[in-house]
């Protein structure tokens, strides 16, 4: 794939079952749902729609479906929607897992694939539980964080793929830049956790009905400043990687990740800047969100590049 490190041509050994090609259209197209759902989720917060559908596992009391007169018809929509996505996410999930179980890929492979499916059940009940305690900011964090783990196994999954199962794990960059990039990738979790008080304390809450009733009682201007700190962090210890991987005279795929990586890093600052001294207008929140599975993605391929499984 153009941009991710990852070589195509890499030969795999399948005698059964779907193709390799297949199983790496399947993982790509997981890994893309994945960090999809997250930007839906966020246009149901700044559209205020997060209470469009005011009960769980039901849309509203009494009814699978929306309402009309319940809310909002848009808000219903919007909500009800994001809801349905979660099934597109769990089919390709069950896709690609069934494919590399048809397959006879190796047991590494298939637990990948069980934790996707796993995750996504997780998450639609995380996500009901936002619902029925109405929006509030923990449980919103709670729900948000787990969908970048579960970019995170998406993205390492789509590079497992495409190793030969029966070949030895070969370390492909040394100790010190395995553990910056480590470093950084802890640097990232922080960034993550910190960026969900920033949403937590600021003003969308999901639902106009709501309003700042179970926000964080915290200072947001402060929080975002301790999230831009994180960030910064998690900059300079990806420069870091970056720098040892170049010492260490690593493979090219994996230098190759960790520079898209900081160019994302800086894009992800940008969008981060101008919601600070904008006021965090609407339309930069699924930007942000966006550019989040970006990053995580991006991560887990650098990681993923650490220690491979070569012919």
């Amino acid at each position: 794939m153009e941009g991710t490190g990852v070589d195509v041509n890499t030969p795999v050994k399948t005698t059964v079952g779907p193709s390799l090609k297949l199983q790496r259209v399947l993982a790509m197209i997981l890994l893309l749902c994945q960090g999809g759902i997250t930007v839906t989720g966020s246009l149901v917060r700044v559209t205020g729609s997060g209470l469009g559908c005011n009960t769980w596992p039901l849309c509203h009391e009494g009814s699978l479906v929306p309402v009309p007169g319940a809310a909002p018809a848009i808000h219903q929509a919007i909500e009800f929607g994001n809801r349905m996505l979660t099934f597109v996410v769990a089919a390709a999930a069950v896709a690609v897992t069934v494919a590399v179980y048809r397959a006879q890929r190796r047991w590494h492979v298939k637990l990948l694939g069980l934790l996707s499916i796993a995750g996504v059940a997780l998450q639609a009940l995380l996500g009901g539980i936002s619902v029925l305690v109405n929006l509030h900011w923990w449980a919103v964090a709670v729900h948000f964080l787990p969908s970048m783990v579960l970019v995170w196994i998406a993205a390492v999954l789509y590079m497992r793929i495409s190793e030969p199962d029966d070949a030895p794990v070969v370390t492909r960059y040394d100790g010190s830049a395995r553990t910056a990039v480590v470093v950084a990738a802890v640097a990232l979790s922080f960034v993550l956790v910190t960026g969900t008080m920033v949403t937590g304390s600021g003003p969308h809450s999901g639902d106009s009905g709501v309003g700042m009733e179970g926000r964080l009682a915290l200072d947001t201007e402060i929080l975002a400043y301790v999230h831009a700190a994180c960030m910064y962090i998690y900059l300079i210890s990806t420069l870091v990687a970056v720098y040892q991987l170049r010492r260490s005279q690593a493979p090219m795929d994996a230098f190759n990740t960790a520079l898209v990586l900081v160019a994302m890093i800086v894009v992800q600052w940008a969008v981060g800047v101008t919601q600070f001294y904008l006021g965090v207008p609407r339309w930069t929140v699924p930007l942000h969100i966006a550019m989040s599975s970006v990053v995580v993605a991006f991560s887990a391929f650098l990681w993923a590049h650490g220690k491979r499984r070569m012919a």
